[in-house]
């Protein structure tokens, strides 16, 4: 992709789609609609229609984190997982989605156990890895099934 592509980029803050060149990703660029940064180094918590807007409009890949409150391994590697948005962001969106919130969308993307990563990309799926994992091995694993 070449560095001046637009790309589209879902605000975390007010689900505004933006276009902005791949180039501009690393100058923390700020919605357009709310004037919030775009990438926070950090995890964004969304509800059903956010998941579903950040999939369908992001030309970005997504990380998903589908985890619950209760789950101990969920709540062990919820720190993992800010660090690896550290590392990931802004090439990578990483979300979080509580699936005690979202049953029927739990039930729809067939999680059967929590945590569970999924990565997609163009609006689909691309890669899964059900439980806890590490800051370096979520990166790992992430890279290692990104689009080239």
């Amino acid at each position: 992709m070449d560095a001046t592509t637009p790309l589209h980029v879902v605000c975390p803050h007010c689900g505004t789609t933006n276009r902005l060149a791949a180039d501009a990703l690393g100058s923390a660029p700020d919605c357009g609609r709310c004037h919030r940064a775009l990438f926070t180094g950090a995890p964004v918590s969304l509800d059903e229609a956010g998941f579903r807007k950040t999939i369908e409009k992001s030309d970005l890949p997504v990380l998903v984190d589908f985890w619950a409150p209760w789950c101990g391994p969920c709540r062990t590697m919820a720190p993992q997982f800010e660090a690896a948005a550290r590392e990931l962001e802004p090439r990578v969106r990483l979300v979080k989605l509580n699936t005690e919130e979202a049953p029927a969308l739990s039930a729809a993307m067939n999680i059967r156990s929590i945590p569970t990563l999924a990565l997609f990309s163009g609006g689909r799926e691309i890669a899964r890895q059900p439980g806890a994992m590490g800051a370096a091995d979520i990166v790992r694993w992430a890279r290692g099934h990104l689009p080239r």
